[in-house]
């Protein structure tokens, strides 16, 4: 029998509008729980990370008031283990997209690690993007394996939209022939993609940009929360990043960090996982509590 995730697409135009959305931005771990398990069949047994580059920039450029400190910013992708496949949460880039990052400054950037990151984006059944930024979609846009990827690669209408109209950069920018290619959704908060996870839209640093929570088998569930921060701690002090070349809204921004935070204290299950985030990333991998490569 095909694992149940592979059907997913009969549940891809679902609404589920569980909590009452607020002047910036909220939400809700019950509402998305349950979203998450409205989609039956057995759950996720890992969670995988890979970095494939970095950023080094200092601190006080991804928290508000934090030091001038060097700090590094990983460019990571995720990986969800079932018994019968997988689900990545991201897409890497290729080397010259990298290279915009850097402004001119040539950053670090593991080629072997990138090729791991398409091999993967190649075997997943089902790709899913945190936001529209070139380091998180440009591997399902203009990767090696885009156009077979396409097809089992979801984009939101509001990521669609700027990749259209206001792309990152003009290496990711699509044309209305290439949307056609992809699975193009639409949900007000929450939307189930496979057992055990669920996306929650939260607009504030693109447009685009939403969460990915995800249960695994053990009880163990994580959120992924892409770059709503860049080091968890804007979480923990509820600071938004202070990077002058960042558009974002500011507002959803910390009312998410502001949520977030609260769960932070009161969910003992539940894992925040910043994308770049470089020092949390390495603690996790130490403590067993993420893969630290694909499977």
């Amino acid at each position: 029998m095909r694992p149940a995730f592979i059907t997913i697409l009969v549940a891809l135009a679902l609404h589920v509008p569980s909590a009452a959305q607020g002047p910036a931005w909220t939400a809700s771990l019950a509402g998305i729980r349950a979203t998450a398990a409205l989609i039956p069949g057995p759950r996720p047994l890992r969670l995988n990370v890979v970095k494939f580059a970095e950023s080094r920039r200092t601190k006080n450029f991804s928290v508000q008031g934090a030091p001038a400190e060097p700090s590094v910013q990983a460019r990571t992708a995720f990986q969800v283990a079932y018994a019968g496949g997988t689900v990545m949460v991201d897409a890497g880039m290729p080397l010259e997209v990298h290279r915009f990052f850097g402004r001119g400054v040539e950053e670090p950037y593991d080629a072997a690690a990138a090729r791991l990151v398409d091999e993967a984006v190649a075997r997943a059944r089902l790709i899913v993007l945190t936001h529209e930024h070139g380091d998180h979609v440009a591997g399902v846009v203009t990767g090696p394996d885009a156009a077979r990827a396409a097809a089992r690669t979801l984009l939101t209408r509001d990521q669609v939209r700027v990749l259209l109209a206001a792309p990152q950069m003009p290496e990711i920018r699509l044309t209305p022939d290439l949307v056609s290619q992809y699975r193009v959704v639409d949900y007000d908060l929450y939307m189930p993609v496979a057992p055990g996870i669920a996306l929650i839209k939260a607009a504030g640093h693109t447009p685009g940009s939403q969460m990915v929570y995800v249960a695994l088998e053990s009880g163990q569930e994580y959120l992924l929360v892409g770059d709503a921060t860049w080091h968890m701690d804007g979480v923990r002090q509820v600071k938004g990043k202070d990077a002058p070349w960042v558009t974002e809204d500011r507002e959803a921004v910390l009312a998410q960090l502001a949520w977030l935070n609260g769960l932070s204290t009161t969910e003992p299950r539940l894992l925040i996982v910043a994308s770049h985030d470089e020092e949390q990333r390495l603690d996790l991998i130490r403590r067993k509590l993420l893969g630290d490569r694909f499977e």
